[in-house]
């Protein structure tokens, strides 16, 4: 299938690791040019090889997405480097294992900038520029948490159910201009977030005096597939919400999450 993504523009935030990495490499395996966001310039720099290798464009920009303006300075330098914009994925995002007690009033805050603020500058910034053209692509990386929240971190599953809240409102604004803004909501990834030391397997192990491996059995068994998810297998829905194809996709909240949330919207 032609997903219709050669030489199309697409702005990736949380590229130097994870399903950013993994979506923008995807991408540019399509033909795509793909500017992409970080604070890590040397990984930046190793994520735009792989994209090359990939058969299409990675270029790097070393930005902070909790930045005010870091919506304009990215749609600034996708049109400067490539003179259009077609697509954007809002992938930057972290967690860590806090009780509701443990959590600070800042680290509340710092989940609300990453997961609700950031997505909202940058669709505020590009849609217009891609309603002028008439096509265009936004895919926000949600959670399985924000629709079934968890006491693990309850300042990520709230601002997360935030996102879904602010992709859906979003749609409806600009769908009847060609602009296309949906949502994906992954359940438990075997990447970095999850497997790296000192990951949320690690916290988990810690904070529930139990081993690491018995950590990850447990939510591999929680899930009806019986497994944690790859970043890969997110990236790939991803890419297709991004597509020609999605021409009928608008507004919705899809969950990649192997069927942890037991609910059919």
């Amino acid at each position: 299938m032609d997903l219709g993504l050669r030489d199309r523009a697409c702005i990736v935030t949380g590229a130097t690791g994870g399903i950013g990495r993994a979506a923008a490499v995807s991408l540019a395996g399509e033909g795509a040019s793909v500017l992409l966001v970080g604070r890590r310039a040397e990984t930046l720099a190793s994520v735009a090889a792989e994209c090359n290798g990939a058969g299409g464009r990675g270029e790097p920009l070393v930005l902070d997405v909790t930045s005010t303006d870091a919506g304009e300075r990215a749609l600034g330098e996708c049109l400067g480097r490539y003179g259009r914009i077609d697509a954007l994925v809002n992938a930057a995002g972290t967690s860590a294992v806090r009780s509701v007690d443990e959590l600070t009033d800042a680290e509340w805050q710092a989940q609300w900038e990453l997961h609700v603020m950031g997505p909202m500058r940058l669709m505020r910034a590009v849609a217009p520029a891609m309603a002028e053209r008439g096509w265009g692509r936004v895919v926000n990386v949600a959670s399985s948490s924000g629709k079934r929240p968890s006491s693990t971190n309850m300042a990520y599953s709230v601002t997360k159910a935030a996102e879904l809240s602010l992709s859906r409102a979003f749609a409806d604004i600009w769908a009847a201009r060609g602009v296309l803004v949906n949502s994906v909501s992954p359940g438990p990834i075997g990447g970095d977030l999850w497997l790296a030391p000192g990951g949320l397997a690690d916290q988990n192990a810690q904070a529930r005096g139990v081993t690491r491996e018995e950590v990850l059995e447990s939510v591999a068994a929680r899930q009806p597939l019986g497994r944690l998810g790859t970043e890969q297998e997110i990236a790939d829905v991803i890419v297709f919400l991004c597509s020609e194809p999605a021409s009928n996709v608008a507004g919705a909240a899809w969950s990649v999450d192997g069927g942890a949330v037991p609910v059919i919207i």
